[in-house]
């Protein structure tokens, strides 16, 4: 029968087999394998200080901060006085982000061996991380939230595995709005720890922020069951279930016609978060389509533009917005609207209120040939004729000798006018077209370019020859016209 002696013999024996064999497989940086070695070395050695220290650097070197700090710390416990330890445990901490440990340990290291080579590194990465750590406090208090990323990624340059760190980024990240990055960062948390409280509260703040709020509701309760105190998602989830009950009693006061209550509520809801852009932008088209409904359309496009302001292509306030303007026939801003409305969205009915928003802004572009000659639209020939000499003459360059520039360059527009109206409406098939609106496309109606003076001299000599009047005479206020 074997002796405890003889026992204890063959358990070294056996140890120093397998310390030699894992570190070999250290060395050859077989990490793995010798991180095997290591936790078979310390159940039959459990409380030799040295075998922890080994393993340690054996997860370190895999990326294993969390075990390693563990053995680190077991390996301080059983001899305070091997100070390489301490150096893991530093080194780790900081990894980890947990420079309040860190800064501990490193002081302990300080009054234990104050010549240690690797304290000059620890300490510039422990005060590096310290001093972006402060700065981001400060930024996070005044909402500079683009500077707190900024810090965080100054943080996670030494931190590579503090989730901390990483999900105080991811929150920054849903504050500006840029919800795919903060989710990646979440996610990737989640798929490591399916219970962390805090990438929940970011999944949640991002669902939130995007407008999806029952997905968002079902996390921040989940936060809320892990967490019961985890003040940002209760005040998230306070704010969203008041913004939520506000909405809903405003669309009940819609549907029920009660539009200035709607539109109260609607405004009470806006004031809850004012951070959440997709929200805010929603309400404001609620309120532009309240205000429509009691035909304040000025009011319910400065309503509609507001949420056009959050979301440029919020598609439902464009169309909103283009309605609006075609009531108060504002049609190229209307055209402008559906236009972009078109880009977002090429439906059928889209399409078609772009078509009658050109149309009708043709429509309101075309001149009124019968107002501009003063008659209507029943008018003989001859009732034409005499329109066109009656007004050629009053708005003719010649009698107006005495006008600023301003006055003559409005007379002569107007007399071009008169001559555009005459070569439309004295002209059977031109007129015909004009009064069925199928000039609307031509442009000018079909009407060329016809120099006016040219139209005038025509129209008078042919008159005045027919009525055997010289070739020139006299208007009523002396001014004298020869035909050329």
């Amino acid at each position: 029968m074997a002796s405890d002696m003889d026992v204890e013999k063959c358990v070294e024996e056996l140890a120093d087999k397998k310390k030699k064999a894992a570190n070999e497989l250290y060395s050859a940086q077989k990490y793995t394998k010798a991180l095997t070695e290591y936790s078979e070395l310390i159940e039959l050695c459990p409380d030799n200080c040295i075998y922890y220290g080994n393993r340690a650097a054996c997860y370190m070197m895999l990326g294993n901060y969390r075990n390693a700090l563990s053995d680190a710390k077991r390996a301080i416990e059983l001899d305070p006085n091997i100070h390489k330890s301490y150096v893991r445990v530093i080194k780790c901490c900081l990894v980890l982000g947990d420079t309040v440990q860190a800064e501990t340990t490193l002081r302990k290291l300080l009054e234990l061996d104050p010549n240690n080579k690797a304290i000059a590194t620890v300490k510039k990465n422990l005060e590096y991380v310290q001093k972006h750590l402060s700065d981001a406090a400060t930024a996070y208090t005044a909402k500079d939230f683009r500077k707190v990323v900024f810090c965080m990624d100054r943080c996670c340059d030494v931190s590579t595995s503090c989730a901390r760190f990483k999900l105080t980024k991811a929150e920054c990240l849903a504050f500006l709005g840029r919800y795919q990055e903060a989710q990646e960062i979440a996610n990737d948390i989640l798929h490591i720890d399916k219970q962390n409280a805090d990438a929940l509260y970011v999944r949640a703040m991002c669902l939130y922020y995007q407008g999806d709020i029952d997905r968002a509701f079902a996390h921040f309760q989940q936060v809320l069951r892990l967490a019961p105190d985890h003040a940002k998602a209760l005040e998230i989830y306070k704010r969203a279930k008041n913004f939520k009950k506000k909405k809903e009693e405003g669309n009940v006061a819609c549907k029920n016609k009660q539009y200035l209550q709607a539109f109260k509520l609607y405004g009470e809801a806006l004031e809850i978060d004012p951070q959440n852009t997709v929200i805010k932008a929603k309400l404001y088209y609620n309120r532009a389509v309240v205000l429509a409904k009691i035909h304040f359309l000025n009011e319910s496009v400065r309503e509609c533009t507001e949420a056009l302001k959050l979301d440029e292509n919020y598609l439902k306030a464009l169309l909103r917005r283009a309605a609006s303007y075609m009531e108060l026939k504002n049609y190229e801003e209307a055209v402008c609207d559906l236009e972009k409305a078109c880009k977002l969205d090429k439906s059928r009915d889209n399409k078609r209120l772009l078509m009658e928003a050109k149309l009708a802004l043709k429509k309101s572009k075309r001149k009124d040939y019968y107002k501009i000659l003063g008659i209507d639209k029943n008018a003989s020939t001859d009732d034409i004729k005499k329109a066109y000499r009656k007004r050629a003459m009053v708005h003719h360059p010649d009698r107006h000798p005495n006008a600023t520039e301003g006055e003559k360059r409005e007379q002569e527009k107007k007399f071009k006018e008169v001559g555009e109206a005459y070569g439309i409406l004295s002209d059977p098939k031109k007129r015909s077209r004009y009064d069925s609106e199928h000039d609307i496309d031509d442009g000018d109606g079909g009407f060329q370019d016809i120099d006016p003076n040219t139209l005038f001299q025509t129209f008078f000599s042919q008159h005045y020859y027919q009525s055997g009047f010289p070739s020139s005479f006299s208007f009523p206020d002396g001014f004298n016209y020869s035909f050329s």
